[in-house]
């Protein structure tokens, strides 16, 4: 790529035009993940956080921040999305969350699956935070993406 899509000519930051692109099926997976003790695993876990149940209610974060993105990323386009997924994976030492997010359309949703993905992780520490305020986000990062002129990404290994 030789210019940045968000400037103009003159270097003003702008919205990109989407109105001429062709509408393709468009999927985005983004992960990240949280580091945390042993104590705040088992707790959620087992469903033991004070606050309540900490992954159903980081599915419903990272769902509405997805449909949000275009309020919280400036230059985002508001989109139509068909589906938001949020998965989460208990693993040693703490929790990985993958998000997908999918649409007919003609912008990707790169934004909106990493948007799902932080905001969902935020929500864990958020929620678990009396149990382990030394808690690490990390490693949030596009998985894949696929349709659009771009054709189909996979993340190097």
């Amino acid at each position: 790529m030789n210019q940045l899509t968000h400037l103009d000519e003159s270097g003003k930051a702008r919205m990109v035009d989407i109105g001429g692109k062709a509408e393709t099926r468009r999927v985005a997976v983004a992960s990240g993940s949280i580091a945390m003790s042993a104590p705040a695993l088992t707790a959620i876990r087992d469903g033991d956080v004070p606050k309540g149940d900490v992954l159903a209610t980081a599915r419903i974060a990272g769902i509405m921040a997805a449909k949000k993105c275009a309020e919280l990323i400036p230059l985002c386009h508001p989109l139509a999305l068909d589906s938001v997924t949020v998965d989460f994976a208990l693993e040693d030492g703490g929790v990985r969350v993958t998000a997908s997010a999918s649409l007919s359309g003609r912008t990707g949703v790169e934004m909106e699956a990493m948007t799902a993905c932080s905001i969902a992780l935020l929500t864990i520490y958020d929620m678990a935070k009396a149990i382990d305020k030394a808690m690490v986000i990390g490693e949030v990062r596009l998985l894949s993406k696929s349709g659009g002129k771009s054709g189909d990404w996979t993340a190097p290994a």
